[in-house]
């Protein structure tokens, strides 16, 4: 009965709401009022003497049997609070379909009620704020459990349920044991909106009574799945990055409290057994001892009481302690133990007949998670004290004896201001310190730029990040060179230099250089000219890219300079931007207000001139200035692209770009009429192209369209008519490569089984950063410096292309950052990574490697931006 009070209640508050928008609703509100009040006495009324409700006796299905959507996942946390004093539900946001994200505090009410003295205790216990910690609340720590960050893994956020109320429940003693010296925060959904999404599909297609048959209906989950986020991200990729909205807003929780125990609640295919820590090898190698030692410690724990119902788990093998996005290495890096729990499960329902011929219920699924979070909660109270310290000192180690080989890196003051700037908000989200040098100084260093050892002049003004610092730890993991690399046995990318992402010029030195000044950004100054003859706008960095998709957007005019110029008495680059009153005639004067607008927004750099007359290179009329034509957008999306590489696009144009866009079904594509776009994005996948459909692109590019292919989308175009795309430069190439591959085949017959994983490593490339000669006299290197690092992610490789422009090209020279097998690096020798294909009146645009994986790789997007609008 409760509940439903509860939820007439937020009905009507949401109605509420969108009266108080609607014009004219001052009556209708009056009239409102007093249900209002009525339903709050009544509410209110009810908490004060409701009892505190299982899960089975509080929702219409029994905990286990059937998925609860979010909606009713949060009314019963709310009851949970409203009828326990062990309990503080806080929202913390709002995912981008709007809905709800909670914490759930849970400890003594003696706790609760000191719950920001707790915080603030904590964060003076790891040094983050001045201060000596109480003694008084010494002996408490913080565990953290989060559930179902990927959505349909959907038996973690079931299983929250039970723990939440087994933590509170006032007949469980032993929890009441722990909530004395823990605060236990739960995040019961990490990602609501994938969550929903597969609960919504599967309560639509499952019958009443569930089908265990792999084949049924109910277990083949379509596109784009759960799994991922509103944009098809991955957030439990998202953690350092932070460019999603459920990410960031966590996240400024996570740096709030730091707990000193997070556990990642997931699920895996659903033949697995149950994964917990200790996790797999590589470690990164500044992970401490203690806390290798302590993820055994949970795992003894854990399996005691696995061991006891006989159910079969594992623990050391694949889920390894590497790359720092993840929510169990972010934690780490951060001082915690973190870990990553994995129930067999994904695609598995309420039922699902497994390969040993038993049956796999969702039931099984929540009371593993269940047990396991239990467990871990029983025995980080226990051990309360040595969690405390051991916390406490991976802080001090940071701050005076940091782990790494490099103690500075140094961000020169010279690189372009619009990469520094997203550089330090990055830095800012992870809560690193950083500032100016101060003073001129000399220091050996390691040269990013060309992986040599020098002797660096450091000036005044130039960025210096510090490990000797609380956060030092995690600022060496996000900005050394390479990460160290136990086992090339790793479950994701191995190199992720934030240097490299954002393109700068940057250097890291063994020596000690503390910050001597904040550095800080002036603002762009808004030209004064009245009439300018036209704007210049610069062109180096995602900012820039932004900008000029609001202008475009307003339908503002621009061109760009192919070639260096220099008017009253300043020097301009390639791809400067060219706003000019002749060109705008029919939106002046609006058209100056809407640019000025623009780069106050963006803080783009700006300037004016009043003559279209050159000191140097091409006027302002030459045909040396490209002029944009508006890109109409179209996006390939469907079961043949990838779900998350085609979400990194959706976002860029979406959220980052904010610029119009149309999302195509790629398997509609021999339906729709292209005419309406210009511009054509193939993200990442396994495209099905019939030979009709390849020919209908083909006709479409020569009538002066621009196709943009990325990674995995590049073989679809791969030696198909019309294309310039080729495996093999030519047939020497190919006879040679299938020869090599016979050889291979043959030399291979006789080797052991046991060691085939490790072999194919030779030929994989998880994630490395490779450097790239850019042409950046083309447009599609506009911005650029003549060296990119790019992030490879896959073993494509094309030797450079005929006929056809290649403006990133890898020589036979590799500088390599991160793990490639020694046959993958041989085969990326002498390729090519962008390249485009000037065809008929348009283009094609092959981005061999992705430029915009995950969203982080900032410099990457200035190679979209350029791919886009550049032509």
């Amino acid at each position: 009965m409760l509940s439903v009070f509860v939820h007439l209640w937020q009905i009507h508050i949401f109605d509420q709401s969108n009266i108080f928008r609607a014009a004219g609703s001052k009556n209708k509100t009056k009239e409102m009022k007093p249900f209002f009040f009525l339903l709050t006495f009544l509410l209110v009324s009810m908490l004060g003497y409701g009892q505190l409700q299982s899960p089975d006796q509080f929702f219409p299905h029994k905990w286990g049997e059937n998925f609860t959507p979010h909606e009713m996942r949060i009314d019963y946390y709310r009851h949970v609070a409203a009828n326990s004093k062990n309990v503080v539900f806080q929202p913390y946001g709002y995912t981008n379909q709007q809905r709800l994200l909670q914490l759930a505090f849970v400890s003594t009410e003696a706790n609760l009620a000191k719950l920001e003295a707790i915080r603030l205790n904590n964060l003076r216990r790891a040094g983050l704020l001045e201060g000596a910690t109480d003694p008084s609340l010494d002996n408490l720590s913080i565990v953290w459990l989060s559930y179902s960050v990927h959505g349909n893994e959907a038996a973690g956020a079931e299983s929250c349920l039970k723990v939440l109320y087994e933590l509170v429940n006032p007949q469980n003693t032993a929890s009441k044991e722990w909530l004395k010296n823990t605060l236990i925060i739960l995040d019961p959904c990490i990602n609501p909106d994938g969550n929903s999404r597969y609960i919504h599909w599967y309560r639509n297609v499952a019958g009443t009574t569930p089908n265990p048959s792999p084949n049924a209906r109910e277990h083949q989950e379509p596109w784009p799945g759960g799994r991922v986020n509103h944009y098809n991200f991955d957030l439990n990729r998202d953690w350092a990055w932070q460019t999603q909205a459920e990410t960031r807003q966590r996240m400024v929780k996570y740096n709030e409290w730091m707990p000193q125990v997070h556990v990642d609640v997931h699920e895996q295919g659903p033949n697995s057994p149950y994964y917990f820590a200790p996790a797999a090898q590589p470690y990164h190698r500044y992970i401490t001892q203690w806390q290798r030692d302590f993820q055994v410690q949970i795992g003894k724990n854990n399996a005691r009481y696995f061991d006891q119902e006989g159910w079969l788990y594992f623990t050391k093998e694949v889920f390894d302690l590497l790359y720092p996005s993840y929510g169990d290495t972010y934690p780490m890096y951060n001082g915690a133990i973190g870990m990553t729990y994995e129930q067999g499960g994904i695609g598995a329902g309420q039922a699902l007949t497994l390969r040993n011929g038993d049956t796999l219920t969702l039931k099984d699924r929540v009371m593993h998670h269940y047990t396991a979070s239990m467990a871990t909660i029983e025995t980080s109270s226990k051990n309360t004290a040595q969690l405390n310290k051991n916390f406490s000192d991976f802080f001090n180690r940071a701050r005076t004896n940091p782990p790494g080989q490099y103690k500075s890196f140094v961000i020169k003051a010279t690189n372009a201001r619009e990469r520094l700037k997203t550089f330090c908000e990055l830095l800012d989200r992870n809560h690193i310190k950083y500032g100016k040098a101060g003073k001129t100084s000399s220091l050996n260093a390691y040269d990013y730029q060309t992986g040599k050892n020098i002797t660096l002049k450091v000036e005044p003004n130039d960025l210096v990040v510090s490990a000797f610092q609380t956060r030092g730890t995690m600022a060496q993991i996000l900005l050394e060179p390479a990460a160290e690399l136990v086992d090339s046995l790793t479950y994701d990318i191995t190199s992720w230099a934030l240097p490299y992402a954002h393109g700068l010029e940057s250097y890291a030195s063994t020596q000690r250089l503390d910050p001597d000044g904040a550095f800080t950004f002036s603002t762009n100054n808004t030209p004064s000219n009245a009439k300018p003859y036209a704007y210049l706008a610069v062109w180096r960095g995602s900012s820039n890219v932004k900008f000029l998709a609001a202008i475009l957007k307003k339908g503002v005019k621009v061109r760009y300079a192919q070639s260096p110029f220099s008017v009253e008495g300043k020097s301009y680059a390639r791809g400067t931007l060219l706003i000019t009153e002749g060109d705008n005639r029919k939106m002046s004067p609006t058209y100056r207000s809407v640019v000025e607008s623009a780069a106050r927004q963006f803080d783009q750099e700006l300037s004016t001139v009043s003559t279209g007359f050159a000191d140097g290179g091409s006027d302002f009329g030459s045909s040396s200035y490209g002029f944009i034509q508006r890109p109409e957008v179209a996006i390939l999306s469907g079961d043949q692209t990838s779900n998350n590489e085609f979400g990194q696009v959706w976002y860029y144009f979406d959220q980052e770009l904010q610029y119009p866009h149309t999302v195509l079904d790629a398997n509609r594509l021999d339906r729709i009429d292209l005419s309406a776009y210009n511009t054509i994005v193939m993200p990442e996948g396994r495209y099905r192209l019939t030979d009709p459909i390849v020919e209908k692109l083909s006709a479409w590019v020569n009538a002066g369209g621009r196709l943009i292919a990325i990674g995995d989308a590049l073989p679809a175009l791969q030696d198909r008519k019309g294309f310039g795309l080729t495996r093999y430069a030519n047939d020497d190439d190919k006879k040679k490569a299938e020869r090599a591959a016979d050889e291979a085949a043959l030399a291979a017959r006789l080797l052991d089984y046991a060691g085939e994983e490790r072999r194919a490593q030779s030929s994989s490339i998880p994630g490395a950063i490779f450097k790239v000669k850019i042409d950046n006299t083309h447009p599609l290197g506009f911005g650029l410096s003549d060296t990119y690092f790019s992030l490879k992610t896959n073993d494509l490789a094309y030797a450079p292309l005929k006929g056809v422009q290649n403006v990133g090209t890898i020589g036979g020279q590799l500088m390599v950052s991160g793990f490639a097998g020694a046959k993958a690096k041989e085969k990326q020798k002498n390729t090519v990574v962008f390249a485009q294909e000037q065809k008929g009146a348009g283009a094609v645009v092959y981005l061999v490697d992705n430029p915009l994986f995950r969203a982080f790789w900032e410099n990457g997007k200035l190679v979209m931006g350029n791919a886009v609008f550049m032509r």
